[in-house]
């Protein structure tokens, strides 16, 4: 095994000569993807300058057991669809020769239409537009035999497209792009379509990979129709077209789409029998037991004349060849990748961290934070909201941001309370869902499995149910009572000992972005909106750095402020006790004369009566009236209409955005992105 090399290639030594005569730097873009991955490995072992980049690449199993020789700072967390992301990791790098293979739609589990456009389209469009201002010697996009859709029966690459899916369309439109910009513009660029592309490195759940799966074991796979073609281009012959296109039409021919294929068209029938000789099955194939995927058409197969005229490359590895190379690659790998299979459709989860003297405890945070996100294998994004730290909070988000792609910063003007800036944090977020959590690791990361398990069960909302905290007896009773106190008070069903920390779905946060009010008591909001939700009993331990930022009396206003946000039943209550008191009064005014004009001697004496009557009566009122100015000075704060926070500066990537005119055109481009 040790002596098999897991990434190795079939390229010949002038193929090799070529690759190293490429303008560095090199970036391959979807680089965690199948050819990608292999485009990558191949070049990144003959030179140093080769970056690989895509969403999440550490978490892709083709990287988990990487060539040593690759360092960290080859691989880029990138994505596409992010102008502002992309436009950081190109200046940053500033590559001269750029591969995408970034793609998305081309597996049936990846059905999200938007997605598809935003990757294959929007994704091409934003690299595009910055490499017009950035320069390079050659950009190669990857497109798609899908292109021509219906029309997939040996066409020229002039042929008319007649795309049948969303993602056809997505990449024939890139098609467009690519063939403007180059043959306009004057950008060096080319778009490949390949074919059926197999080889190392391929997703488990495709044809090729379940046949040499099922061959090693002396069995077929369930086959579709015999009679539907493919042509299969083993990928190291795909993987040299690209460097073929690199050094010969982005210069020569600007824009110009080639078609990347054998030229052969190959039946699941003679595949079968390919895979009989190669694995030695005796069994016969079970055609027609597996059924057609919605885009499946009969004859699908490339004419690629043009391709071997010009740029003077073709197909060299048979399918027969093709087949036992991936046969020996499967049976050393076996012993080395874990594979898993993606998500059915892929999530995106926001956590958003209030922080307030919490600069120990973020960095401990963050990892905690990526770890839960990469076990349940989403995409995500860590936002830390410094609102206004004394301590270098705003140091630790930065450096955080500089080193991880997946992190976000921001910073307010002042200290506007953790409620703000849930809100801020919210503003800006991208996920399918949003996390919110106190940024002293009182609230656990390692409870996001659990939110996330209750959410895919179709819960809006998942929040996280006190059942014990680390604190003194006597606070302990003091939180147990605030909340049965609040929930009888209130207008709307409060859940029980449920703080901030929780899962809120997007269409939930943007219902509570809408929301008017400035001054904000998010647990309650986030009751009153509805929609389905549940909670997730913890024990909620102590600050781990530090002491607390809540006080007694700043634990009493945070009482007032929800009360007084959601109940009006004390000024009820008020209104009652005026009566009862009007009631008595009378009463015992009725009941003093009585007794002044039938017994003056048996009358009570005056002076302690009216003394009492004034202190308690007096105490009532003002009481009363503190009561009144709490609600008043609740729709004084409302009616100045002040915003809820002001962000100071944005953390991405190692850029900061400080000026109001900076900040303003960073929120424009992220809702442009979104």
């Amino acid at each position: 095994m040790s002596s098999f090399n897991l990434s190795a290639d079939v390229w010949n030594q002038q193929e090799q000569n070529d690759a190293l005569s490429l303008k560095g730097p090199i970036l391959v873009i979807g680089a965690s993807g199948f050819v990608g991955s292999k485009l990558f490995f191949s070049l990144s072992r003959l030179r140093g300058d080769v970056f690989a980049a895509s969403r999440n690449i550490l978490a892709s199993w083709r990287f988990v057991n990487k060539d040593h020789s690759i360092q960290n700072r080859q691989l880029l967390n990138l994505d596409i669809g992010n102008y502002q992301n992309l436009s950081t990791v190109l200046q940053k790098i500033k590559p001269r020769t750029i591969f995408n293979l970034s793609a998305y739609g081309a597996y049936e589990r990846q059905s999200d239409f938007a997605q598809i456009h935003r990757v294959n389209y929007w994704g091409t469009l934003n690299l595009v537009r910055i490499l017009q201002e950035l320069g390079c010697d050659a950009f190669v996009q990857a497109g798609s035999s899908s292109e021509y859709g219906l029309n997939c029966t040996a066409p020229l690459e002039e042929s008319q497209l007649k795309p049948n899916s969303d993602y056809a369309v997505s990449k024939g439109a890139a098609s467009l792009l690519v063939s403007y910009y180059g043959g306009i513009t004057g950008l060096p660029c080319a778009h490949l379509r390949l074919y059926s592309v197999y080889g190392p490195f391929e997703e488990k759940d495709r044809l090729i990979p379940r046949l040499v799966e099922a061959g090693i074991k002396g069995k077929f796979p369930p086959f579709a129709d015999k009679h539907i073609s493919r042509d299969f281009l083993y990928v190291d012959d795909c993987t040299r077209a690209f460097v073929k296109a690199a050094l010969t039409v982005c210069k020569s021919e600007p824009g110009l789409s080639l078609n990347v294929g054998t030229g052969k068209r190959t039946t699941l029938e003679e595949v079968a029998q390919t895979a009989g000789k190669v694995f030695g099955i005796s069994e016969p194939p079970s055609f027609g037991t597996m059924s057609n995927r919605k885009w499946d058409l009969s004859n699908w197969y490339s004419n690629s004349t043009q391709a071997t005229h010009k740029m003077d490359w073709s197909a060299r590895v048979s399918f027969e060849e093709g087949l036992r190379l991936t046969k020996a690659w499967e049976e050393h790998s076996a012993k080395v990748f874990t594979y898993s299979a993606p998500p059915a459709a892929s999530k995106k989860l926001s956590a958003i961290i209030a922080c307030y003297r919490d600069h120990q405890a973020i960095p401990i945070m963050h990892e905690r934070l990526t770890k839960a996100f990469q076990s349940i294998g989403v995409d995500y994004e860590i936002i830390f909201v410094n609102d206004r730290s004394p301590t270098t909070d705003e140091n630790e988000i930065r450096n955080l941001c500089m080193t991880d792609h997946h992190t976000l910063g921001i910073s307010h003007s002042r200290n506007f309370g953790s409620q703000s800036a849930f809100l801020s944090g919210i503003g800006i977020a991208t996920g399918d869902a949003m996390i919110l959590l106190d940024g002293d690791l009182q609230d656990p990361p390692d409870l996001i499995p659990e939110f996330f398990k209750r959410w895919q069960e179709g819960y809006d909302i998942v929040y996280g149910v006190r059942t014990r905290r680390e604190t003194s007896w006597l606070m302990q009773v003091f939180y147990k009572l605030f909340y049965r106190i609040f929930r009888k008070l209130s207008d709307i069903e409060i859940p029980l000992d449920a703080g901030d920390f929780s899962l809120i779905d997007a269409r939930v946060a943007r219902e509570l972005l809408k929301l008017p009010e400035k001054d904000v008591f998010l647990r309650g909001l986030r009751a009153w909106v509805g929609f389905k939700q549940t909670g997730v009993p913890y024990e909620r331990p102590e600050r781990m750095f530090g002491r607390t930022t809540n006080s007694f009396s700043k634990n009493i206003w945070w009482a007032k402020k929800a009360i007084f946000s959601f109940s009006m039943k004390p000024l009820y209550y008020i209104q009652g006790l005026g009566a009862t008191f009007f009631a008595v009064s009378g009463l015992l005014t009725l009941l003093y004369l009585g007794f002044y004009f039938l017994s003056p001697e048996s009358a009570p004496p005056g002076i302690t009566t009216i003394i009492l009557l004034i202190l308690g009566i007096g105490g009532l009122q003002l009481l009363s009236i503190s009561v009144l100015g709490d609600y008043l000075g609740k729709v004084l704060e409302e009616v100045k209409n002040r915003p809820r926070f002001i962000r100071s500066k944005i953390f991405q990537g190692k850029e900061v955005y400080e000026t109001p005119d900076q900040v303003e055109e960073f929120l424009i481009s992220l809702k442009e992105s979104k």
